[in-house]
C-alpha cells in the first residue's frame, strides 16, 4: 500500500467580520467467483488476443462476473457490474477496453460495443498510474485539511487552478504535484490531482482536490448531485432588494423571504466574446441556480451590499454573471462588474477610492462542506476573508459619511 501524507487539519486566524454562513473548521463523524459461461468470446464474434495487456508486476488485476441481463455494450456492462470500490467511470473503462486492458473469459476485447453475457468472467488489468507531464513546483499552499484520499486548500487570489495555454505553470496543480508527491495514487490512470471543481483565478477561497480515483469518483458524484455545500462572500454594487420592481420584473429572478434573491438562468458562452459567459432562456446553455442573501447594506444611503451567495450548481463565472444580470455586478470585476459612479456622500472618499481601485473581483469561497468519499464523514470547512477584501469591506461598512 502506497504511503500517503499524514492526515491533518489546520486552522486559520478568526475573521474580523464573521458572516452568518461561516462556521468553525470542524470534522463531524457520521457514521473471483468461478461460474460456467454460456458461450466463449470467439463464439460471439470476437477474436482473442494472445498477448496479455501488461506484464508489469506493478499492474493490478481486477476480476468480477457479469450479472444477469447485461446491457448490450461491453463498456455499459462493465460500468454496471464493476465493483464500486474500483471507482472506475464508464469513460475510464472505455479507454481501458480500447487499450486492450479488458479480457472476457480469457480473450482480450478492444471494442466498446462488444457483447457479453451473464456469467462471463471479466479481468481488467489496471496499470500503475503514469506520471503527469506537468512539472511539480514547490509553491506554498494554505492546507486546511489533508488525508490519503483528498486535500482541501485555501487558494489565494491570482492563482490559476489548472495549467492552460498562457499559464503553463505556477498553478494550483503544479503546487499540488510537489506537495502531495507519491501520495497521488492516480486519477484516470494518471498520477495527478483530481480537480473536482474550480474557482476563478482572481477569486480566493476553498477547493477540495482528490488524490485517488475513489475520492475523485465520490466527490464528483456529490458535486453533480448538488449535495456539496459551497458558500461565497461577494461585495456587489447596489442592493438586490425584494422591493425593487426592476429586479422583480427580470425573468428567472425570484425571492425567498425578504433577504434572499434566487437567480435561475442558463449559462453559456457569450455570442460575440468567447471569454465571457452569458445568460440564456431559450434552452441554450447549462442550468444554473444562485441564491444571494443580503448580509450588510453599505453606505448612507446604501450603494453596495455584502452578499452571502450559495451555489446550487457550479458553472463557469456563475455568481459573477448571475449578479451582473440582475444589475448588481461585483466590485472590481473587470469582465462583468465594471467601475460605477457611486452616489456622492454615501461613502467616505477613502472608501470610494478603495472601491474604485480594488484590483480583482470581490469574491471569496468562504465555506465548503461535503461527505468524505471513503470514510463517509461529514466535513465542513471555512476560510477567513483575505486581507485585501477584508480591508475593502471594513472601509465600506465603517467609513461611511455622516
Amino acid at each position: 500500500m502506497r504511503a500517503g501524507c499524514n492526515s491533518r487539519m489546520t486552522s486559520s486566524a478568526t475573521m474580523v467580520i464573521t458572516p452568518t454562513i461561516i462556521t468553525a473548521v470542524k470534522t463531524v463523524t457520521s457514521l473471483r467467483r468461478n461460474r460456467k459461461v454460456a458461450a466463449s468470446a470467439s463464439e460471439r464474434g470476437f477474436s482473442p488476443v494472445s498477448e496479455p495487456y501488461s506484464s508489469d508486476p506493478l499492474s493490478t488485476p481486477l476480476t468480477f462476473v457479469i450479472a444477469a441481463s447485461p446491457p448490450p455494450r461491453l463498456d455499459k456492462a462493465l460500468a454496471r457490474d464493476v465493483p464500486e470500490k474500483a471507482a472506475l467511470s464508464r469513460s475510464r473503462l472505455a479507454r481501458l477496453i480500447e487499450e486492450g486492458a479488458v479480457a472476457v473469459n480469457g480473450a482480450v476485447l478492444c471494442d466498446t460495443r462488444a457483447r457479453v453475457a451473464e456469467g462471463d468472467l471479466v479481468e481488467i488489468t489496471l496499470p500503475q498510474a503514469a506520471a503527469l507531464d506537468t512539472v511539480a513546483q514547490d509553491i506554498p499552499l494554505d492546507v486546511v485539511f489533508e488525508d490519503d484520499q483528498l486535500i482541501v486548500v485555501n487558494k489565494p487570489a491570482g492563482m490559476v487552478v489548472h495549467p492552460a495555454p498562457g499559464t503553463p505553470d505556477g498553478t494550483l496543480v503544479n503546487a499540488l504535484l510537489a506537495h502531495c508527491g507519491d501520495s497521488l495514487s492516480g486519477i484516470g490512470g494518471v498520477q495527478r490531482p483530481g480537480i473536482v471543481h474550480r474557482i476563478d483565478k482572481d477569486t480566493s477561497g476553498l477547493l477540495v482536490v482528490a488524490k485517488s480515483d475513489a475520492a475523485h469518483h465520490g466527490l464528483a458524484a456529490q458535486f453533480e448531485a448538488h449535495s456539496a455545500e459551497r458558500r461565497y462572500l461577494a461585495l456587489a454594487y447596489g442592493v438586490p432588494e425584494a422591493s425593487d420592481p426592476r429586479i422583480r420584473g427580470l425573468r428567472g429572478v425570484s425571492f425567498e423571504g425578504g433577504e434572499v434573491i434566487k437567480i435561475t438562468a442558463h449559462l453559456a458562452r457569450h455570442k460575440t466574446d468567447r471569454q465571457k459567459q452569458a445568460v440564456y432562456f431559450n434552452g441554450h446553455g447549462r442550468h444554473a441556480v444562485t441564491r444571494a442573501h443580503i448580509h450588510t447594506r453599505c453606505g448612507t444611503p446604501p450603494v453596495l451590499s455584502l452578499l452571502e451567495c450559495q451555489l446550487e450548481t457550479g458553472r463557469t463565472h456563475q455568481i459573477r454573471v448571475h449578479l451582473a444580470y440582475t444589475g448588481h455586478g461585483l466590485v472590481g470585476d473587470p469582465v462583468y462588474g465594471g467601475k460605477r459612479k457611486l452616489k456622492g456622500g454615501a461613502l467616505s472618499e477613502a472608501a470610494v477610492q478603495q472601491v474604485l481601485h480594488f484590483p480583482r473581483q470581490a469574491l471569496h469561497a468562504a465555506s465548503l462542506g461535503f461527505t468524505h468519499p471513503t470514510t463517509e464523514e461529514a466535513l465542513s470547512f471555512e476560510a477567513p476573508i483575505p486581507a485585501d477584501m477584508e480591508q475593502l469591506i471594513l472601509a465600506v461598512t465603517h467609513n461611511t459619511s455622516a
